[in-house]
């Protein structure tokens, strides 16, 4: 309520002004302006100022005019409140054209009852947005309900080295079976487990050690690990491709959906499967829709099964099957787990700018290794026809290995062609492809060798480029060029890629050395695993807490269980390792076991605790070796 003092006519006056203005304000607002509340009246005064100007026939204010302030609830009702227009969101269905309607017996403050809200089967994908517009850009998913985001998810299951996930997901639609469910994707390996925390202390003793020089370094061992688990991947259950013959557990290795028309000139797919006969897994590569015609054409790969050489994968097996619903040739390689063509390597795409010249050395590296394949394949009396950058795969750090072998010479049976011819084209294809990938241009892009050349001349050497115009160049005649030649006029560039090979062989097998000694290790406490806290052996309960066996137990407490004055545990990874180390070799070192209530001690050397082990394995060994009894069932 506004307090007015008594007997005052003036400002009663202008309070009656005041309603009369607002009056017009709502008979205005009828009019096609705007509704206004007392709330906008408090906020925008100058909107208050400008509509009382419209209406010239009412009294005008003036500076001796009190503020204007709300009434109270419960108290005298305004005379605009009755006509307030209320305000009504427009909905999805609701015309733009029609009139608003006026509640003229409800107050301003006293609303209509809103029914309380409940949580109904509100559905995303509806068009209609704020203030009853449409937008085509709606939510595709409800977030309510499982069901829908499960149908957006990869059908293949997750590949946590994969560089595009997705694509893999399109590669299996025409095979794999949407899923009904969501799958959480496979963890993988806890490779922190053995990385270093801290950086290697400078300035250590000869004799000293750190914990992880005792094992592989953490880059070899989580190669490893990976390529272990890759091998070791299967589809989610639910998902399934058909057993050929005696491989089973299909995965594919496609990353992209290739054209119809590929290199090989018919579709391929690639998977990973494993062979019921050894266990082994293997590299399956399917030729989609080639009908065999010939059955001495599938006998070329006999010729190819006799190559064995480091830079070139071993092809295994060929044969037809139906087993995807259609006429297809399987041809059969030795597996590489996580390798990638030299396209993938070569030409991803980089979203970070120009892509960095390759270094010399390595198209060198490049060049030795094909060439020493080459010669092998020539030597065979066989041609590759296989060299291009999507059929060349990188298995290790600058290792190159020419895959898809023996297929053109099954899928061109028909057409054959003089072995001598083929051998020149290998050296043709040899040259496009280190040109590819010194000039970062993929080969389908090349067309003219001499823009390609100039180019390559002015980042590379002149070696380099008058090496690839000889293998660019048409042979004068028949027999220009040899393999030998080619790998002739590499030697000084093969030495350094056998140097580099034998550095790698030597840094692996000092690795290598360290794991054996951890594996001699892991024997020592298996065999005192056997043995201590055994609960009964031959019938004896105490069996492993008398004779020897109890000096053996005093040596575990004295290795695993150390504590200080505290009675803290110790826990001393240095420690462990030189006791055990000490107990393998057998010295003559002497230490000192107490029981864990200090009722016994033993003073006992390491040469006496090996004879001891052993003789206590020794027992249970040959109890193990025993025939067991016929219990009567």
């Amino acid at each position: 309520m506004v307090q007015q003092p008594l007997g005052d006519s003036r400002d009663a006056s202008e309070s009656q002004h005041l309603r009369d203005v607002g009056s017009d304000i709502y008979d205005t607002a009828s009019a096609g302006f705007p509704a206004l509340s007392s709330n906008s009246l408090t906020t925008y005064p100058g909107d208050l100022a400008n509509i009382a100007s419209r209406s010239s026939a009412k009294k005008s204010l003036n500076v001796d005019s009190p503020s204007f302030t709300p009434t109270q609830l419960g108290g005298k009702k305004s005379n605009f409140s009755t006509n307030a227009t209320p305000f009504t969101p427009r909905g999805a269905n609701s015309s733009t054209t029609t009139a608003l309607q006026q509640d003229t017996g409800a107050s301003l403050y006293k609303s209509a009852p809103f029914p309380e809200f409940a949580p109904q089967n509100y559905d995303l994908n509806t068009a209609t947005t704020t203030n009853g517009s449409t937008d085509s850009g709606s939510l595709g998913f409800d977030p309510f309900s499982m069901s829908t985001v499960s149908q957006a998810l990869p059908s293949t299951p997750y590949n946590p080295y994969a560089e595009d996930h997705n694509a893999l997901a399109g590669a299996g639609a025409p095979y794999y079976t949407a899923q009904n469910s969501y799958t959480a994707p496979s963890q993988p390996l806890q490779y922190h487990m053995y990385y270093p925390i801290t950086t290697a202390r400078e300035h250590l003793q000869p004799y000293q050690r750190q914990v992880y020089d005792l094992f592989l370094p953490e880059n070899i061992r989580e190669d490893l690990q990976k390529k272990s688990e890759a091998a070791r991947q299967v589809l989610q259950p639910g998902v399934h491709l058909p057993s050929l013959q005696h491989y089973h557990s299909l995965v594919p290795l496609d990353t992209k959906i290739r054209g119809a028309t590929n290199t090989l000139g018919l579709p391929s797919w690639v998977f990973k499967a494993t062979s019921r006969k050894n266990g082994n897994v293997f590299c399956l590569r399917r030729i989609e829709g080639f009908r065999l015609t010939n059955e001495e054409a599938i006998k070329a790969v006999n010729s190819w099964k006799k190559i064995i050489h480091p830079n070139i994968v071993t092809t295994i097996e060929a044969f037809t099957t139906r087993d995807f619903n259609d006429s297809s040739l399987v041809f059969v390689h030795s597996y590489h787990p996580l390798s990638k063509t030299l396209a993938e390597h070569h030409f991803s795409t980089n979203r970070f700018g120009r892509p960095t010249a390759v270094p010399e050395r390595i198209l060198w590296s490049y060049l030795v290794q094909l060439a020493s394949a080459l010669k092998a394949i020539h030597k065979a009396k066989l041609a590759a026809r296989c060299i291009d950058v999507s059929k060349v795969i990188l298995t290790e750090k600058n290792r190159i290995r020419l895959s898809a072998c023996s297929i053109q010479d099954v899928l061109h049976f028909e057409v054959p062609r003089r072995v001598e011819e083929l051998q020149q084209e290998d050296f043709f294809s040899l040259g496009r492809l280190i040109l590819s990938i010194a000039t970062n241009t993929p080969p389908r892009n090349l067309g003219d060798f001499r823009l390609p050349l100039e180019q390559l001349g002015r980042t590379y050497s002149m070696e380099l480029k008058e090496r690839i115009s000889w293998l660019l160049s048409p042979p004068q005649s028949i027999t220009a060029k040899t393999a030998e030649h080619l790998v002739y006029d590499l030697a000084q560039h093969a030495d350094d890629v056998l140097v580099a090979s034998l550095d790698t062989e030597d840094e692996l097998t000092t690795h290598l050395g360290r794991e054996l000694e951890n594996g001699r290790l892991v024997r020592l406490v298996a065999k005192l695993g056997s043995i201590n806290e055994r609960p009964e052996f031959d019938g004896d309960p105490n069996w492993a807490e008398t004779a020897e066996r109890y000096t053996l137990k005093l040596f575990r407490d004295y290795v695993f269980h150390q504590v200080d004055a505290q009675g803290n545990p110790v826990v001393d990874l240095g420690h462990i390792i030189s006791c055990l180390n000490k107990l393998d070799a057998g010295i003559d070192e002497k230490i000192y076991l107490t029981s864990r209530d200090h009722q016994s001690t033993f003073v006992v050397s390491y040469k006496e605790l090996k004879k001891q082990l052993q003789g206590a394995f020794s027992e249970l060994l040959k109890a193990g070796s025993k025939p067991q009894a016929n219990r009567g069932y």
